[in-house]
């Protein structure tokens, strides 16, 4: 076998360091050709004040490895701390999370026992942006930003990833229904992406119902692609029917670094125990040996894990009388795989990496014609808390504004049209959208929003922020209000 490959390893905290113990120990009895670079991530680093939970020299190991098999951390409670996890798939460009979920039936209890699908998740955008303001005394606000590079590359990933497995149908999962322009345009892709694998079979499911499909019949599902919130959750929902969190591993791939972890967290509550199951993470190292050229070695492990759960060797929280033969604590776990390394499950099916499915995916983005972007409007926001909120008296006010033809068109309360002619049954907040375009929908400039915010200022009003009105190539490039 070719040297050994360096791959940055964090231990992190909570059972974090337990179950990376354990799953070093398997790695290197099975032979596993690796060299270890440790870094410190997590709780203490955060507790000396480094906000992103890691410091500025294990970005340079990552850098220099471009493997990273990072056990679960915690993340200190109350503001000023970013998700480690986030952080490092946005630095480092991590933009597919893939999270197979298959049922271990009947060692492990699920009600599902056909079940082996895999949830390829967009990893970058979204809510996970991050981006959020408090922008008056009761409301808050949070950004959901989804491109179209970022849609393509994830749906592209998908399809490419069926056609690498052998996987025979791709679902697309929104919630276009509701979020028209930005879960619209996944879906769009989708279908337009779709059409370059003619031999896959494609469907689109509201989030909602696919979610319950997800929890009553996963059988029918084969590999899922979503959107950053919805895989978050999804996944989830899919490891746990098919018998456990705790079973869960995790790839998070981009064009140059990967990271592998466990989907479940660091579980401070039992740290320190000896109980925590170890699978999660050797699941996710599974994943790392096949995707840096070593699927003998993962092969190896998946079998002897797969061999050790129908001998009835389990940890606690997979533990089932008159099934499980032992209950085991981290450590034995780890080495009743080990003991069974060469060993193959006698009823499941054993595991088998294509060689070429360690060859990385190429993923190309197809050629993009630039739209005639024109600005037609703007959506002033306002802070209002007077006159019991009555819309009629900010409305009347705000129609004194006229900021060369740019007048008051509509207002929204919580994206309900309140003004003119709203229901005096609507409840509103201190939080406004005052929509404003010319009476023949032509063009203006930024110099005329500058002037109706001048105007809106000298009428006594906080504006606290605006959001431009735009058509692309003609078409509209905002959401109509709900009663518009």
């Amino acid at each position: 076998m070719s040297s050994k490959k360096k791959i940055t390893v964090a231990y992190g905290d909570g059972i974090g360091p337990e179950i990376m113990k354990a799953t070093l120990n398997i790695l290197d009895a099975a032979g596993a050709q690796l060299e270890y670079d440790v870094i410190e991530i997590g709780e203490q680093v955060y507790l000396k004040g480094i906000s992103s939970g890691m410091e500025p020299k294990s970005f340079d190991s990552l850098r220099e490895t471009k493997v990273f098999l990072k056990s679960p951390i915690t993340t200190p409670q109350g503001g000023g701390f970013k998700s480690l996890n986030v952080t490092t798939r946005k630095s480092f460009g991590l933009y597919a999370n893939v999270r197979p979920c298959k049922a271990y039936s009947p060692f492990i209890k699920t009600h599902f026992p056909k079940t082996d699908l895999v949830i390829i998740r967009e990893n970058e955008e979204d809510l996970y942006a991050g981006i959020e303001h408090r922008q008056t005394q009761e409301v808050y606000q949070t950004l959901k930003l989804v491109s179209e590079p970022g849609s393509e590359k994830i749906i592209r990933y998908a399809f490419e990833y069926a056609k690498k497995y052998g996987r025979k149908k791709v679902t697309c999962m929104t919630k276009d229904n509701i979020m028209k322009l930005a879960d619209g345009l996944f879906h769009k892709k989708f279908d337009e992406v779709a059409k370059e694998y003619p031999e896959i079979q494609t469907e689109h499911k509201i989030i909602d119902i696919g979610t319950a499909l997800i929890a009553e019949r996963p059988e029918i599902f084969d590999v899922i692609v979503t959107l950053n919130l919805y895989g978050d959750i999804i996944s989830d929902v899919a490891a746990q029917v098919t018998g456990s969190v705790g079973l869960g591993g995790s790839a998070n791939v981009g064009a140059e670094v990967a990271m592998f972890e466990a989907i479940h967290g660091s579980a401070p509550d039992i740290a320190g125990m000896g109980i925590a199951n170890p699978s999660g993470l050797l699941n996710g190292a599974i994943m790392m040996l096949v995707h840096i050229g070593q699927p003998e070695i993962a092969e190896k492990i998946s079998n002897a894990w797969m061999r050790t759960l129908e001998d009835g060797i389990h940890t606690g929280d997979i533990y089932q009388e008159g099934l499980s033969s032992k209950k085991a604590s981290t450590q034995e776990f780890a080495q009743a795989v080990i003991e069974r390394l060469g060993q193959k499950p006698q009823k499941m099916a054993e595991a088998s990496f294509d060689k070429e499915a360690t060859e990385p995916m190429n993923i190309k983005l197809s050629p993009k014609t630039k739209s005639k972007k024109e600005l037609i409007g703007v959506d002033v926001f306002i802070d209002w808390d007077e006159d019991n909120r009555d819309p009629n008296v900010i409305g009347e006010r705000l129609r004194k504004a006229n900021a060369d033809g740019l007048q008051l068109q509509l207002i929204t309360n919580r994206g309900v049209k309140v003004f003119p002619e709203g229901m005096k049954e609507t409840f509103c907040t201190d939080h406004w959208r005052c929509r404003f375009k010319t009476a023949d929908q032509r063009v203006i400039s930024h110099d005329t929003v500058l002037e109706l915010l001048k105007q809106i200022q000298g009428l006594g009003f906080d504006f606290i922020k605006t959001e431009h009105l735009y058509t692309f190539d003609g078409a509209r490039g905002y959401s109509l209000a709900q009663g518009e």
